[in-house]
């Protein structure tokens, strides 16, 4: 049971989530992205910028000597990293509204998950952030994920529970961020509609 929680583990961390939504946006509502380049900058910035984090921790002084908790530290440096340059990436290239509903939800869903775990000293999953985050656009989108966007979930939290790598109400808080992100935004674009 613990190598498939393991498994779980691995195939639903935020950045392959964030590639897999990614697709499924550009195939289903490819206007939503208005060009190709946006896909590829998208993959880029959610996916192989976080990714990278994990094969370059043991040679970044101040995380190598830190193992496992070093790994995730950096890996969420790399993600926020990310979700900045791509909001830069967005106003520079004049990236149509959707674009910017993604690169929002996981910039600010990624600034709270550092606020709540670094700052407040109350942990929040970034590993259900990562899972809730990509079903709530998708949803937003109005592609039909949001049943299997609940299984996924589900999945995540149980692998995690499994593992003993969170208490429910540290997957509940990371699932909540993101969720209330995509609402605000939500409110906000009918606002200033």
């Amino acid at each position: 049971m613990n190598r498939l929680a393991k498994a779980i583990r691995s195939v639903t961390l935020a950045p392959v989530m964030a590639g897999i939504m990614l697709t499924l946006v550009y195939v289903t509502k490819p206007q939503v992205m208005g060009r190709v380049n946006s896909f590829w900058w998208g993959i880029f910035f959610l996916t192989v910028l976080p990714i990278l984090a994990y094969p370059l921790q043991p040679y970044i002084p101040g995380y190598r000597e830190k193992g496992r908790e070093g790994q995730r530290g950096l890996a969420m440096v790399f993600a926020v990293a990310g979700y900045l340059m791509g909001v830069i990436a967005n106003f520079v290239l004049k990236a149509p509204r959707g674009m910017w509903m993604i690169y929002l939800e996981y910039l600010l869903s990624g600034l709270l998950i550092l606020l709540f775990n670094k700052c407040l000293g109350l942990r929040a999953s970034g590993h259900a952030c990562g899972a809730a985050g990509p079903a709530a656009l998708l949803v937003y989108f109005r592609i039909p994920a949001l049943i299997p966007g609940l299984i996924i979930l589900a999945l995540t939290w149980w692998a995690s529970l499994r593992m003993k790598r969170h208490t429910a109400g540290q997957l509940l808080g990371g699932t909540a961020i993101p969720v209330a992100v995509i609402l605000v935004l939500t409110l906000l674009e009918k606002i200033t509609l």
